[in-house]
């Protein structure tokens, strides 16, 4: 079990900070409490029950998976909450956008995986410093569950050549997985109780395997970076402005839903999701999953 990492009045110490750039990753962080954790938790299922066979013109589960602060205000809710983003100023600056927000759930007794990779090996970044992934746990993250498993000190290498499986049991939309066989004694174990945060550098190796506890493992991840940062794979590219102020450019700024699902939010969705899987899809024989899966 890894130590918490506590707070100093809402915010990571030089120490921690210093840590996160030395290992790639840091957690577990205690940022919203666990009642907190489970009434999310119990919203996001409510709008499961609601949305699952309403008539939405893609799958529920896709806007789930990607960009889903287009056309869920709950997400961009989490994502835009004060107390995380005291955290990721510490790594990032004061100027913060959110890329984007995924509900990541592994049903339970299942075999989904998520192979060993690096984040920003599709993105269209190139191997940027300014991209850090928040992943909140809304239920038990554990071994037993499919917690995530870092390797440390990996994000210190560049963009490794990846392969493309396509497995069916495989959550990434490429099934993409590093060329390097990692050893069961180098992952760290990140294991999260509802509420806490871990984050990582988007050029982390990191993984995780399936859940076979008898509940359903559900985390929010939330993709932030500095206005810096900028695409050079597909033609635009789209961010939501968290904090601070955007003096670049370098992404379409949107403003979050009002409401789940209104027809705005999901014509704007329908043009982020194309416009981003020109790079996410690049150089792929086949997109036989979708954009992130």
């Amino acid at each position: 079990m890894l130590d918490m990492t506590l707070l100093q009045n809402g915010r990571l110490s030089e120490a921690q900070i210093d840590q996160y750039w030395r290992d790639g990753f840091l957690c577990p962080i205690p940022v919203l409490d666990a009642t907190e954790a489970q009434s999310l938790r119990k919203e996001l299922e409510t709008l499961e029950a609601d949305w699952l066979d309403n008539g939405l013109p893609l799958p529920l589960n896709t806007y789930k998976r990607i960009n889903s602060h287009c056309v869920i205000p709950m997400a961009h809710q989490i994502a835009a909450d004060d107390r995380v983003l005291d955290v990721i100023e510490g790594l990032l600056g004061p100027d913060i956008l959110i890329w984007s927000v995924e509900f990541f759930i592994k049903e339970p007794n299942t075999k989904a995986i998520v192979s060993m990779h690096q984040d920003l090996t599709y993105w269209g970044f190139g191997a940027v410093d300014q991209l850090c992934t928040a992943w909140i746990a809304l239920s038990p993250a554990t071994r037993q569950s499919g917690c995530m498993d870092f390797v440390k000190g990996s994000h210190k290498n560049p963009i490794l050549p990846h392969d493309d499986t396509y497995d069916d049991n495989n959550l990434l939309s490429r099934g993409q997985e590093i060329r390097v066989d990692v050893a069961p004694q180098d992952k760290v174990a990140a294991e999260l109780q509802p509420g806490q945060m871990s984050l990582h550098h988007g050029l982390m190796i990191h993984g995780s395997g399936p859940n076979v506890s008898s509940d359903r493992r559900i985390a929010v991840a939330i993709r932030y970076c500095t206005p810096q940062i900028a695409q050079e794979v597909a033609a635009k590219d789209y961010a939501i402005l968290a904090r601070g102020a955007d003096r670049t450019g370098n992404f379409i700024n949107f403003t979050a839903p009002r409401a789940p699902f209104t027809p705005e939010s999901l014509a704007l969705y329908d043009e982020i999701r194309k416009a981003q899987a020109a790079a996410l899809m690049d150089g792929a024989e086949a997109d036989t999953k979708g954009f992130y899966g």
